[in-house]
């Protein structure tokens, strides 16, 4: 699929309030990596990681949450002080050196939480840590922007410390507490309007914060608006939507600190293949219907499974957001706004959203992808030269074979110039279109499609496909199968 330059708003140079100019429409939101150590430098896996982002092109990259304060966290990138600086500015300097892609930095305040489920809350927090935590905002996007940095982005969602604020469950009964709106409003407002006055009136700052908290008694996309208004009168360039990723509903593990991704509002936050694809994408829809109409032209950020382009060009076709926010896709695949800017869409490796990286983070291991190959740290690049499609054997066949009510798929392997990297797995039921199903690496030659019915038909076609994403021929049942 070729969008095209001329008619696609996908790949149409967006510009910024303050005047930063984006060469298209894709974010890369902020993705925990576990890359970082302890002592919270950026270091060379943190830099290849991004550098590998830029090689793609996104419009927009922000690098993963970093911390305004001084509190340990495990591997976490930190701005709390001056000795961060340098290590910022070689990761920005590197972006930049790499593609046009724009860098912003997350800075972040968070919590204190044991492994006994005692968790500090707002509530704990004096006035004069409140100031403090303000004074550290603003501290930290000084030097995001003397790193050489494009943007600072303020985490305000999930289970951290301005997302509380917010929060309908923040009960502090002062007025930093959850009686009004304006009470919930008045912490992240004076750490946006405190960073605003820091960095001056040319940088631009954006908002990361939940158009939905997904949990009982939580707020929803109509305060969620208001919030919207109430940043962009304090000067936000551009809102990014999220929702849930709270410790409310989070599930209690022994011996484990609560992790705020496990319960509802979690797979809210980073929903799986069980939820249809741009599920949230009505936040995003109905916090820039509210700016809209408030004369307020702040761009928002839509995101949550986004993954095809014709997904992401009809969101922006049809008003519903100015930007496509994909994290976990190009996790997948970093050369997907490349690819499919070049007519190459049929080469992206498609996101499976198993959430194997989620569960790596969770579990505080180093996040990577499911369909790379076992020994990589990051998203492997295509080779140089001439790279030709994998072909298959003059005698591969893909045998389905019923199993105690699931569908097993065994195939022959394929062969590369250089390597075959995976294989995509479709299904076709009762003779309709083609579906991706699911993806498997190139050292697979089995699936089990755990979905199908005994009352339906089903046909199903392999395609193996190379470091480029170069895809063979499909290698396609011989006869429909019953499941």
């Amino acid at each position: 699929m070729n969008l095209g330059a001329a008619r696609s708003l996908l790949f149409t140079p967006l510009r910024l309030p303050r005047g930063l100019q984006l060469e298209n429409r894709i974010v890369l939101p902020a993705m925990v990596t576990r890359l970082s150590g302890e002592d919270g430098l950026v270091n060379d896996d943190i830099r290849d990681r991004y550098v590998r982002y830029a090689q793609g092109e996104p419009g927009l990259m922000v690098v993963e949450a970093m911390a305004v304060h001084g509190s340990r966290s495990g591997p976490l990138l930190r701005v709390s002080e001056e000795r961060f600086a340098d290590g910022l500015a070689g990761l920005a300097r590197a972006v930049h050196d790499t593609s046009p892609t724009r860098v912003a930095a997350q800075i972040i305040h968070f919590l204190k939480i044991s492994r006994r489920e005692w968790r500090q809350k707002v509530t704990d927090l004096s006035v004069e840590d409140i100031d403090r935590i303000v004074e550290e905002y603003g501290d930290a996007a000084v030097r995001i922007r003397d790193a050489g940095f494009d943007a600072v982005e303020l985490h305000m969602a999930h289970a951290y410390t301005l997302s509380s604020f917010l929060s309908r469950r923040n009960l502090r009964r002062d007025r930093f507490g959850g009686r009004s709106l304006e009470n919930r409003l008045r912490v992240p407002s004076m750490a946006l309007a405190r960073v605003r006055e820091r960095v001056g009136p040319d940088f631009c700052v954006g908002i990361r914060y939940d158009g939905e908290e997904a949990i009982k008694d939580g707020y929803s996309v109509g305060e969620a608006a208001q919030m919207a208004v109430r940043f962009a009168r304090l000067g936000a360039d551009y809102l990014s939507i999220s929702a849930g990723g709270k410790f409310e509903d989070a599930i209690k593990r022994e011996g484990e600190p609560l992790y705020p991704y496990t319960g509802y509002s979690g797979d809210r936050c980073m929903p799986s293949a069980l939820y249809p694809d741009g599920v949230n994408v009505y936040l995003a829809e109905g916090i820039r219907s509210a700016l809209r109409e408030r004369n307020f032209e702040t761009p928002v950020v839509a995101t949550g499974k986004i993954r095809t382009a014709p997904l992401a060009e009809s969101i922006l076709q049809q008003g519903r957001a100015d930007l496509i926010g994909m994290a976990r896709q190009l996790l997948a695949d970093p050369d997907w706004p490349r690819k499919v800017r070049e007519g190459d869409a049929d080469r992206v490796v498609p996101c499976v959203y198993n959430n194997v990286c989620k569960a790596l983070d969770e579990r505080f291991h180093r996040v990577r992808c499911t369909l790379w190959r076992k020994r990589d740290l990051h998203a492997p690049a295509p080779p140089d030269g001439p790279d030709q499609a994998p072909e298959w054997p003059a005698d591969a066949a893909l045998e389905v074979t019923p199993r105690e009510g699931r569908l097993r798929l065994e195939w022959s392997a394929a062969h590369d110039d250089h390597e075959v990297y995976g294989y995509l797995i479709e299904r076709a039921e009762q003779g309709g279109p083609w579906v991706h199903l699911y993806s498997v690496r190139g050292t697979a030659t089995r699936y089990e499609d755990t979905e199908a019915l005994a009352d339906a038909v089903y046909r199903y076609r392999v395609t193996a496909y190379d470091l480029s994403g170069n895809r063979s021929l499909p290698l396609t049942s011989e006869e429909e199968t019953h499941g």
